[in-house]
């Protein structure tokens, strides 16, 4: 057996032999970007006092890892596409960890929003390369249990990563929720150069290189208006940002539809199917990271879990994922992708629902649920959707269509946090000004508890420990009318920092609850109109279940090849479709047998 699996999948005259322990490489690459973001939520409290960081240095230690990996990837998949699949993973896991390495070293905000910035761009490198070559490995009787697989994955990191960091921070500092990263990658490279076989179109075209860049410089805007407008307020940087990825997306939808050889070719999102599966990502994660975001600030600081914890509890949405991504696997193919991602998106708007019943009183038990039918309808809803987005590109364009899919997860994911967050900022603002109306709180000292909820119980611990000194003075003081008037102002800050404290709860439960209702209509307006995109199983000129339908073979994507609509769906037989020349005999089986069925080839996917 060589040490070194040198063998391109694109050669291989039958399925690779070792194609799951090559899906574990890449679910282990995934599994370490997307903890990278959740673990941090949980690092932030510690981060924020060791580094003394602001609200803004902190909201951009989260975010400069997004702004790049968001941006970068339609380009760098395009590249991976063309020199090598599997080169792009290990270079983005060198990058990631390089990027891991320095942000556990520096001791600065600027040093550690410049590390995660690194660690975006390896991240941009790791995640179109994950699902390409996935798709590039396994044959398409295969791929959607394979996706099942990377969708749980993604599931479950979501959930492990407070766990892991909640568990490191127990005995170590913030930096170590930087350095796990690091072992970890150099085990995926180790795995990558053993198990996973060396990938990359066969038709090696020069890259559309000006539509790369429109690409980066529309989305790299758009993240950066996102992020900036909620949190620091609609002023030049935000408004211009918000100019640029207008004037940025144009140029790039008009340069695409000119070019003879896009770096995607827009004219996919004209597909119902294509369409309806990139919005249904986008508002999932949109729902998931918005709820995310403010579900673990609630449990850290209105029901006072540490980190390990907080981590913990969130492992019900982990469980969740995988029974959700079983029955998907078990459902798609009986019932349809239509039925299953609108259950799913259904489910989501549910759990957003039962959020709305959070209030003060409010215990762990009242999360359970909504936890768990989440994890569900996460389970149920991506696994098809990623399908359906891989099965609308030939295999020349497999790092292309892995980034399409993990952009549209990137910016859902932004626009949750950024949108659900501002809600929940302004809603909790709101509620704390009414519930200390009438108090004796200084404007300023209010201004300080409105920026969020962790300030907010800063500020009612600070007039504890004012009570405290007080009461001890009057314990010092020899004279009783000076000592008994100490005791009265210790008894009254006392007073006043216990009913800030019940402020704060209160409020932040109310912006919860508030927060929540806002989700569940976005997600179930969207549903309905995810509803309205895909289209039925078996409907005439579309795939049932994966792929695109008949109709595809016309939008020009791959007009260089020649290719038809049986040669997109079955790559490996064709030789111009970015796979190889040697076809998989299951695989020229498979679309035999579709052609002979009067199917579309699509109908291979499963």
């Amino acid at each position: 057996m060589r040490l070194v699996m040198n063998e391109p999948v694109e050669r291989m005259d039958r399925p690779y032999a070792r194609r799951w322990w090559a899906l574990l490489v890449l679910c282990l690459s995934l599994l370490i970007i997307v903890m990278a973001n959740t673990a941090l939520t949980v690092a932030a409290p510690d981060m924020t006092q060791d580094l003394g960081l602001s609200s803004a240095d902190l909201q951009w230690v989260i975010d400069g890892y997004t702004v790049p990996y968001a941006a970068l990837m339609l380009l760098l998949g395009a590249i991976g596409d063309k020199y090598s699949r599997r080169g792009a993973l290990i270079l983005g896991l060198v990058v990631f960890g390089g990027g891991a390495v320095a942000g556990s070293l520096v001791g600065s905000s600027a040093g550690v929003i410049a590390a995660r910035a690194v660690m975006g761009v390896g991240a941009a490198l790791i995640m179109p390369a994950t699902l390409s070559l996935l798709a590039a490995t396994f044959p398409r009787a295969e791929r959607a249990k394979a996706i099942v697989l990377w969708t749980a994955t993604a599931g479950l990191a979501i959930a492990a990563g407070p766990l892991v960091a909640g568990a490191l921070l127990e005995h170590h500092g913030w930096s170590s929720t930087f350095l796990i990263n690091v072992p970890v990658a150099v085990l995926a490279i180790v795995g990558a150069l053993v198990l996973v076989p060396p990938s990359r179109a066969a038709h090696r075209h020069r890259i559309d290189y000006v539509g790369g860049l429109l690409s980066v410089v529309w989305i790299g805007s758009l993240v950066y208006m996102i992020i900036e407008g909620p949190h620091f307020g609609w002023g030049v940087k935000a408004v211009s940002a918000a100019v640029v990825a207008g004037a940025g997306l144009l140029l790039f939808v008009l340069w695409e539809l000119r070019h003879p050889r896009p770096v995607v070719d827009v004219r996919r999102f004209t597909q119902r199917r294509f369409a309806g599966s990139n919005l249904a990502v986008a508002l999932f994660f949109l729902a998931v990271f918005g709820a995310f975001y403010y579900l673990t600030q609630h449990l850290q600081f209105v029901l006072g879990y540490d980190a390990l914890d907080t981590g913990v509890r969130m492992l019900p949405l982990a469980g969740a994922v995988f029974v959700g991504s079983a029955l998907t696997g078990y459902l798609t193919p009986r019932v349809g992708m239509r039925i299953t991602v609108t259950a799913g998106m259904v489910g989501g708007t549910a759990a957003l629902a039962l959020l709305t019943r959070v209030d003060a009183a409010s215990s762990y038990g009242d999360f359970v649920l909504p936890l768990v039918i989440l994890g569900l309808a996460i389970g149920l809803a991506l696994s098809p959707c990623t399908d359906a987005i891989m099965g609308a590109f030939p295999e020349a364009e497999l790092g292309v269509g892995g980034a399409v899919n993990d952009t549209s997860l990137e910016l859902g994911g932004s626009l949750g946090i950024a949108i659900l967050g501002s809600v929940l900022a302004g809603s909790y603002s709101s509620h704390l000004a009414d519930a200390t109306a009438g108090g004796k709180l200084p404007a300023d000292a209010l201004s300080t508890a409105q920026d969020s909820v962790g300030a907010g119980y800063a500020v009612a611990q600070g007039i504890g420990d004012k009570a405290r000194q007080l009461g001890e003075q009057a314990a010092q003081t020899t004279d009783p009318g000076q000592a008994a008037q100490l005791k009265a102002q210790a008894g009254q800050l006392a007073d006043g920092a216990r009913q800030m404290t019940d402020a704060v709860g209160s409020s932040f439960s109310d912006a919860v609850a508030h927060t929540s209702l806002v989700g569940a209509l976005v997600l179930g307006v969207g549903t309905v109109l995810v509803a309205v995109l895909l289209p039925r199983k078996g409907h005439p000129g579309t795939d049932a279940e994966t792929g695109t339908g008949p109709g595809d073979a016309d939008t020009g994507t791959d007009t260089e090849a020649g290719a038809d609509s049986t040669a997109r769906t079955a790559p490996k037989a064709s030789t111009d479709s970015g796979a190889d020349s040697d076809a998989d005999p299951d695989d020229a089986a498979e679309v035999a047998e579709s052609a002979e069925a009067g199917a579309s080839a699509g109908n291979t996917a499963r």
